[in-house]
Parts: C-alpha cells; sequence; structure tokens
C-alpha cells in the first residue's frame, strides 16, 4: 500500500451493542442462551481487544453503544452464574466430543476445549463481579467512548413523547450510575428519528448521535447539527460499512470463515467452515484456523486501503477534512463472525500506520467535523430506511397493543403520582418498566423479518398483560393486589432497579 500521501481527517468506528430482556423468558432455542452466545462470542473478545489496545495506551478506538437493556443483563446476578454455567458447559462439550471415538470431532474438540478454558478464565477475572466494572475502565483510559440510550429499547418515534423522554433521561442516569458519568453521545434503537427529537436529545444532555447515511441524502462526510438544536448527527458511511456488513459480498461470507449457521448436532458445537455461499450444510468442509487466519490479512488490508481512499476522496470532494464513520452491530464480530474480533484489532492496529487518524464520534465533534445545519426528516436505518418494519402490516397489531398499553400505563401512574404524596411508588415504578418491555423494538422486527416471531409475540403480549393487570388492580383501588402483582413481576424483570416513575413529571407536555 503506498502512503506517500498524507491522510486528512478521520475515521471512526462505531458499535451497537444491544439485546432484549431475556433473564427469565426462555432458554433454548430463544431466550438466556442468545445473551450467552453473544457474551461469550462478542462481547468476552471485544472488551479483551480494547483492554490490549488500552494497555498499549491507544485512546479514541470506538465509539462503543451499550443500551441500558444489555448493560442491565450483563450485570444481573441470576445472569452472571448463568453464564458461568454455561461457559462451563460449552467446556464440557468440547471435552466430550475430544474424547469421542472415531476421532472425526478431536481435533474441534481440543480447540473448543481451550477456547472454553481461556473463556472462563476470562470471566472470571474480567467479568465475575458484572460488565460496568470493566466498561468504565475502558471508558476512563479513553479507549472507548461510551454511546448511551432509552431504557429498553423502544422504536421512539412511534412513542408517546413523555414516554420517550423519560425513557431517554432515565436511560443516560442508568448509564451514568454504571460507568460514573453520563453518556453525551447516544445510538437511538434502530437510528430512529422524527423531526422534535433533536430538541429532546439537547434536552436531555446529549451533544450528538448515529443515523443512518441516507438520512443526511448520503452525504456523511461531516457530522450535521439538526435544525437549530446544536445536536449533531453523525451518519453512517455505506460505502465503508458495508464491504463488512453486505450480506451479498462483505467479508464474512468468505469461503475460510467458520460458518455460523452450521452445527455439530451431538455437540453443538460449529465445525465447518462457509466454503461457500451456495453449499448445503451437510457439504460444508472442515474449518481451518489457518486458512481463516490468511484471508483475516487480506481482509484487513483490503479494509484499511478502503478507508483511505475514502478519506483521501471524501476530503478532495468536500474542500476539507472529512470524516468515515463504519456503523456496526456490536453482535456481528465473533457471535455472527466467528473471526471479527480478531479483524476489527488488527484494523485499529494498523490504520495509523497508513496515516489514518482513528478517533470517536466524541472526538470528531470536538475537532470539528461538522457542517452546516440540517432539517432531517423521518427515518430509521431498517429496511428502506423508513419505519416499516416496526409500523408496517405484519405488526399492525403490535403497533395497537404498544399505544394502549402506554397509555393505560400513563394514566394510571398519573393518578397515583397525584394521590400517594411523595414518597416512591414501586407499583408505579413496575407499571412503567413493564411498558417499555412492552414496547420493546426487537419484538416488532422479530416478527417483520420472521425470527422466532412466535416468541416475539409472546413477549410482547406478556408484557402488556403484566402492565394492564398491575394496572386494573391499581385503577381498582386494590392496593395490596396491585403491590403483589408488581412484586411477582418484578422477580422476573428486575432490571433498571433506580427506574423511579415520579421523574415522568418532568416530561409532562403542556
Amino acid at each position: 500500500m503506498t502512503t506517500d500521501r498524507e491522510v486528512p481527517g478521520q475515521f471512526s468506528i462505531v458499535l451497537h451493542s444491544h439485546l432484549p430482556w431475556l433473564a427469565n423468558h426462555g432458554r433454548w432455542p430463544v431466550g438466556e442462551e442468545w445473551l450467552y452466545q453473544s457474551w461469550a462470542g462478542s462481547y468476552q473478545p471485544l472488551f479483551a481487544a480494547f483492554r490490549r489496545l488500552a494497555a498499549d495506551g491507544l485512546t479514541g478506538q470506538v465509539s462503543l453503544g451499550v443500551t441500558p437493556v444489555l448493560a442491565a443483563q450483563l450485570d444481573d446476578p441470576h445472569c452472571l452464574v448463568s453464564m458461568y454455567e454455561w461457559l462451563a458447559s460449552w467446556q464440557l462439550r468440547a471435552q466430550e466430543a475430544a474424547l469421542a471415538p472415531g476421532g472425526g470431532s478431536s481435533a474441534l474438540g481440543h480447540r473448543e476445549y481451550r477456547a472454553a478454558d481461556a473463556a472462563l478464565d476470562d470471566f472470571e477475572m474480567h467479568w465475575r463481579h458484572g460488565g460496568s466494572g470493566g466498561l468504565r475502565t475502558l471508558v476512563d483510559a479513553g479507549t472507548v467512548e461510551l454511546l448511551g440510550g432509552p431504557l429498553a429499547h423502544s422504536f421512539g418515534p412511534l412513542l408517546d413523547p413523555r414516554l420517550r423522554r423519560f425513557a431517554l433521561d432515565e436511560g443516560l442516569h442508568d448509564a451514568g450510575v454504571r460507568v460514573g458519568s453520563r453518556p453525551q453521545g447516544i445510538w437511538a434503537p434502530e437510528c430512529a428519528f422524527v423531526p422534535g427529537m433533536e430538541t429532546e436529545y439537547r434536552d436531555a444532555g446529549v451533544r450528538h448521535f448515529m443515523v443512518d447515511g441516507p438520512a443526511l441524502r448520503g452525504d456523511t462526510a461531516l457530522g450535521r447539527p439538526v435544525g437549530d438544536s446544536g445536536v449533531v448527527a453523525f451518519g453512517r458511511d455505506l460505502d465503508i460499512s458495508y464491504r463488512v456488513w453486505s450480506p451479498r459480498s462483505g467479508y464474512p461470507g468468505h469461503g475460510a470463515y467458520r460458518d455460523f449457521h452450521t452445527y455439530d448436532h451431538h455437540s453443538g458445537l460449529k465445525p465447518a467452515r462457509v466454503t461457500g455461499r451456495s453449499v448445503p450444510g451437510e457439504q460444508k468442509a472442515p474449518y481451518e484456523p489457518e486458512r481463516a487466519h490468511r484471508a483475516l490479512a487480506v481482509h484487513v488490508e483490503d479494509f484499511v486501503t478502503r478507508v483511505r481512499e475514502r478519506l483521501i476522496g471524501e476530503s478532495d470532494r468536500i474542500g476539507r477534512p472529512a470524516l468515515v464513520v463504519a456503523a456496526f452491530d456490536t453482535e456481528l464480530f465473533g457471535h455472527w463472525w466467528f473471526e471479527g474480533p480478531q479483524w476489527l484489532e488488527a484494523v485499529l492496529r494498523r490504520l495509523p500506520e497508513v496515516g489514518v487518524s482513528v478517533g470517536t464520534l466524541a472526538d470528531a465533534h470536538d475537532a470539528g467535523y461538522v457542517g452546516t445545519p440540517v432539517d432531517l426528516e423521518r427515518s430509521s436505518w431498517g429496511s428502506g430506511k423508513d419505519w416499516r418494519v416496526w409500523d408496517g402490516p405484519a405488526v399492525s397489531d403490535l403497533v395497537s397493543l404498544n399505544s394502549d398499553v402506554v397509555r393505560s400505563a400513563l394514566d394510571t401512574v398519573a393518578k397515583r403520582l397525584d394521590t400517594r404524596g411523595v414518597g416512591r411508588d414501586r407499583v408505579s415504578d413496575q407499571i412503567l418498566r413493564e411498558a417499555l418491555l412492552t414496547v420493546s423494538s426487537d419484538w416488532a422486527f422479530m416478527v417483520s423479518k420472521d425470527s422466532a416471531a412466535g416468541y416475539a409475540r409472546e413477549r410482547a403480549f406478556k408484557h402488556a398483560h403484566a402492565t394492564r393487570e398491575i394496572c386494573w388492580a391499581a385503577d381498582a383501588g386494590r392496593d395490596a393486589s396491585a403491590t403483589r402483582l408488581a412484586d411477582g413481576w418484578h422477580r422476573a424483570d428486575s432490571l433498571f432497579p433506580g427506574l423511579d416513575a415520579r421523574r415522568i413529571r418532568r416530561h409532562d407536555i403542556s
């Protein structure tokens, strides 16, 4: 790669880490297993990579979004114990494969046993007391910028503004409690936006947020203040992001990488490589780590070259140093793309060697990679870049359910706040907790994409039922029954202990 020309501008990687609340809501095939697979496959290796970068004094490496609902699970005592058990089960399954007669799974079993053993050691050293401590260390080191978000990952534009504002303020407060500082940047759920949300962001202390590239009409070379709010929208550069993300041509689909979908049915381990996009599972070739390592080196160099060329090209186009932002779901790296964490760390180390400046969105904001104001229209990063996934015909029943549940929850909580004095009310707290879980954007996404749609509908209606039955008891003046119901649901849905329904008064709209 030629490096005779100084590379202008800045490159930023943004990761969005999110899973819905899964604790105590099923295990397999959908439920807590999803959390533990992502934890072992993505969060553990990525945090280990960030710790190595921090140890080498590298700052401003990644803007890392961690949603409050995921952070709650990474700190939850039940999830911590169950994760440790899951890692131990992985190790036992690998041992059985290594010792199985015939030797066909021996190499796979030994390799997986070593990986599970390393993951157990890492968990005991860095995760046994929860994820917030490790995240706070990375934030304090300046290696990671934490992006916050609202509680429970609701699709903001479809939410009653009172609950939307409350969820954002509480979510930022939750992050501040966990890591010691309130985030000034956010990744809104699904990058969803409707005009007016920028003033809500400003009022909550948010300085910048992510949108998808088309929301800025494809011109993502600079962040753009939204209207007169002063809040900056940074757009995802699709040209660079799709080098990784594209289902047709992205790196994870290369034939040398470990195949996500093919399992050994006895052990649950993944023995195959992608081999070819149209090759059926039973015909896929065995995974070869060295072959994957060679492919990874090629893809690191390709990506670094593309970033360098993109920065030069965009800077020439706009006549000033440009910004290029690549944004992804965190779970792509490791959970879906096994080699992803290795690739990401190698990219972050290689970019400065070819003259590319790496920084966070906060760094870009502070360094002035900001253009003229823009009026954003409604958008998301979903199919069509509009709201069809969360507001389309396939989920019309969920849209109606969400509206009804939120209206009931807000009405009941308002009545209780008017009559119960100044003390905290755990019935009102649980009503809002269950309402927020009802309107999680994950349920509509899973239905629209026909991915565990039955589970998603069951979850939405279960939380709706929880909200309604507590509201009905409270509205009928049956305080003992309302308290009993709230406490019962809290045993299952014990996230966000700091949620305080009294604070929703701050967000009343006149």
